[in-house]
């Protein structure tokens, strides 16, 4: 398999490199404004778990590009991830923990006083392949995003996440559903049928009476009673709205790459990836024949070997060696 194949099994893959987006993903927001009108007179926007960087180029396409230098200034864009990306015209950048209320307050204080119109999360953990537990992860970074959006999100305001289809989507859906008018679950085109991904698209955001933003995972613990109640109210199956993007291309398919086909290398590579450290580390290590060995802790480290060693010893004496 050479490098093209890629190129033939997955269009969007191919799409997102001749059109000067930084990933496939681009193509998802796209979709999802073009069903939903997400972004049309924005000013304010908020990209979070952000690196790197092509939901924010869809941004700064679609609020930013096409208006003239005068009013461009009122237009403010932000990309929050705790990654570094390469730069992109008329987004700043904000290296932060989006868990914590700091960050909050330092993008409120970009958009000097004034709150987000629309808050978009592409963000996803290190997929283990263990359904259950990945979509768990998951629905904790969508809370994470959901959490500092009742911080920065204005009223009226949408907030766009990815979401995994799972036994936990109805839950998400009717704590989504304390916070917007208009909630449903999303599937883009450029997200494969055979992936439990999907998006979930909020609008029409309002506080509930006397809530006071805060972390809701934090809420959850602090208060358990509030939400035994409402569990026990709530009905045992909820119909979430499900809206899915009728294309004409197939992330599934395979495509020829046509007569006038030209390879193209991906418009950006990471700045700083998640996996960068062992890279560093593998890279004079023969990992087919040598184990990498990461000490934490050079005092547990020791009584450990110590405890290896006795061990061995006392399975010597006993076998009689």
């Amino acid at each position: 398999m050479g490098r093209t194949s890629k190129d033939k099994r997955d269009i969007f893959y191919r799409l997102a490199k001749e059109q000067g987006w930084r990933a496939r993903s681009a193509f998802k927001l796209l979709q999802a404004d073009e069903t939903f009108q997400l972004l049309e007179g924005l000013t304010r926007a908020v990209d979070l778990c952000a690196a790197p960087g092509s939901w924010s180029q869809v941004l700064a396409k679609r609020m930013y590009e096409p208006l003239t230098p005068e009013e461009r200034e009122k237009v403010k864009i932000i990309a929050v991830d705790l990654q570094g990306m390469a730069p992109i015209e008329g987004v700043k950048q904000l290296r932060a923990d989006i868990s914590k209320e700091s960050t909050a307050e330092a993008i409120i204080e970009f958009f000097g006083g004034e709150k987000a119109q629309i808050v978009v999360s592409d963000g996803a953990p290190d997929s283990t392949g263990m359904h259950d537990f990945d979509s768990y992860v998951q629905g904790e970074l969508l809370l994470s995003a959901l959490s500092i959006s009742t911080f920065i999100l204005e009223e009226g305001g949408s907030f766009v996440s990815k979401i995994y289809r799972a036994d936990r989507t109805s839950r998400l859906y009717t704590q989504l559903k304390r916070f917007f008018k208009d909630v449903c679950v999303f599937k883009p085109s450029a997200s494969r049928n055979s992936s439990i991904e999907a998006f979930v698209v909020a609008r029409k955001f309002c506080l509930p009476d006397g809530f006071k933003p805060c972390n809701l995972t934090t809420e959850w613990h602090d208060h358990p009673e509030s939400w035994v109640g409402r569990k026990k109210e709530s009905p045992s199956v909820v119909q979430v709205p499900f809206v899915a993007y009728k294309g004409e291309l197939d992330s599934d398919r395979t495509y020829d790459l046509g007569e006038n086909y030209v390879y193209k290398e991906p418009v950006q590579q990471p700045l700083t990836a998640a996996y960068q450290d062992i890279l560093q580390k593998t890279s004079q290590v023969n990992i087919k024949y040598e184990g990498i060995r990461v000490i934490h802790n050079e005092e547990i480290l020791n009584d450990w070997l110590a405890n290896d060693e006795n061990n061995r010893k006392n399975k010597s004496e006993k076998l009689g060696v």
